[in-house]
């Protein structure tokens, strides 16, 4: 009798903690659906207000001195996604202040015309949502972790509309190698409140239409080669963010001057182009570009100009212009092999975006939710390839890969460290 009520009692747990983080999920969810779609209004009207008034461009430095002056107020700077990755990892402090920090830094990035995305910044954002959640809730050391990830999950998923993807790339980011399977209840159930919150507040999920090229050994290989130059141009992407940001911080150590000039490069770099097509998101180019209908250097300069923003101490992510980078490479490069110039786009974009972040299995979940399921397995080729080619390099230098990619071995490195000892 004794056994039995112990084994009642272990079997009940299980229910509880379905009802708690059912509970916990859906109030961060909400909370973080309805600021992530505030936040993803903001930087829609102001990208249409720097269009409407193109004068704005020449504002970037001023705007760049008052984010740098936001930071050094709020006592955040040096805080980003790095931090709220080691939030997960070791229970540090998410400092609250970097929600509305990060949001409105942003949106004046976007607004003067940086080049920079939203779902970098909404990882940061999510992640304080999350951890000032779960302590406001009480919850313990051990969850606590899992609540920050809950909001990762709801804020991307408010943004981009892809809930699936934004469950699964919260609780693959953090450990390469180690998939946070007690995050999938919380993560799922955050993520899917936030997308039905953001629908309701008339934020429009992202989705593209490709031409299937159908199932053949030719095309495959095609994508093959299409995902092994993808690896190459992650790793351009990562190295050519991280190098221009120490080189920066070298040359320019007050970090007002440097966000400055960081301003006056994006400027001097718009009127040498001559358009505003590497500004901002990018988005409308990234759909030019699964049409068909690219620059050919149009990733490189996407590349310089994200570079120049981010490095030089603007906010923001760098995931979309990831997209924009993969995308345009992808549309070049595929169109070049002979695939359908709008398909090697699509490869493009994935797999660009698997080799930044580590994330193949939510890269795969990534081409699902933006293009369906007619080519899942050639994403999922350019994914494999990507992630295994890139090394060990990434967006996040406090993402920890624990697991060789080469080999069944435990290493336990941090993202950019030197991997050669290990394989």
């Amino acid at each position: 009798m004794e056994r039995l009520k112990k084994y009642m009692t272990h079997m009940g747990a299980y229910p509880a903690v379905l009802g708690k983080w059912l509970a916990v999920g859906g109030l961060i969810g909400g909370v973080g659906g309805v600021i992530g779609s505030l936040f993803h209004i903001g930087v829609h009207y102001a990208t249409w207000a720097r269009g409407a008034h193109p004068w704005i461009l020449y504002l970037l430095p001023v705007l760049g001195l008052v984010i740098a002056g936001l930071y050094r107020v709020t006592r955040v700077e040096g805080k980003d996604t790095n931090a709220v990755i080691e939030s997960v990892h070791f229970g540090r402090n998410v400092p609250v202040l970097l929600v509305p920090v990060i949001f409105l830094s942003t949106v004046l990035t976007h607004l003067g015309g940086g080049s920079a995305g939203r779902e970098g910044a909404a990882l940061q954002i999510g992640g304080g949502i999350g951890f000032t959640t779960g302590r406001l809730l009480h919850l313990g050391e051990k969850d606590l972790p899992l609540a920050t990830l809950c909001g990762m999950s709801a804020v991307f998923a408010a943004l981009f509309g892809t809930p699936l993807t934004a469950a699964v790339f919260a609780m693959e980011v953090i450990s390469v190698g180690v998939f946070y399977y007690a995050g999938l209840i919380p993560c799922l159930t955050a993520a899917l409140v936030g997308y039905l919150v953001s629908l309701v507040m008339g934020v429009p999920p992202t989705r593209f239409t490709v031409a299937d090229p159908g199932m053949d050994p030719w095309t495959m290989l095609l994508v093959i080669f299409l995902a092994i130059g993808c690896a190459v141009v992650s790793i351009l992407f990562c190295r050519g963010i991280q190098e221009t940001g120490s080189w920066a911080a070298r040359l320019l150590p007050n970090p007002f001057l440097r966000v400055a000039v960081g301003g006056a490069l994006i400027v001097g770099l718009t009127l040498l182009v001559g358009n505003t097509d590497y500004n901002g998101a990018g988005m409308e180019v990234v759909e030019r570009a699964m049409g068909g209908q690219v620059d050919g250097w149009a990733w490189i300069l996407k590349l310089l100009f994200t570079a120049v923003t981010i490095g030089f101490g603007f906010k923001g992510g760098e995931v979309v212009p990831s997209f924009f980078v993969g995308a345009c490479f992808g549309c070049l490069l595929g169109g070049f092999l002979g695939l359908p110039a709008g398909f090697g786009a699509a490869i493009g974009l994935v797999a660009v975006f698997c080799g930044a972040v580590n994330c193949p299995i939510a890269s795969v979940f990534l081409s699902i939710e933006l293009f369906g399921t007619g080519d899942l397995l050639y994403f999922a080729m350019a994914c494999a390839i990507s992630y295994l080619l890139s090394g060990y390099c990434g967006l996040y230098s406090s993402q920890t890969i624990l697991y060789s990619k080469m080999r069944a071995e435990f290493i336990n490195i941090h993202t950019n460290e030197n991997e050669e000892h290990h394989g």
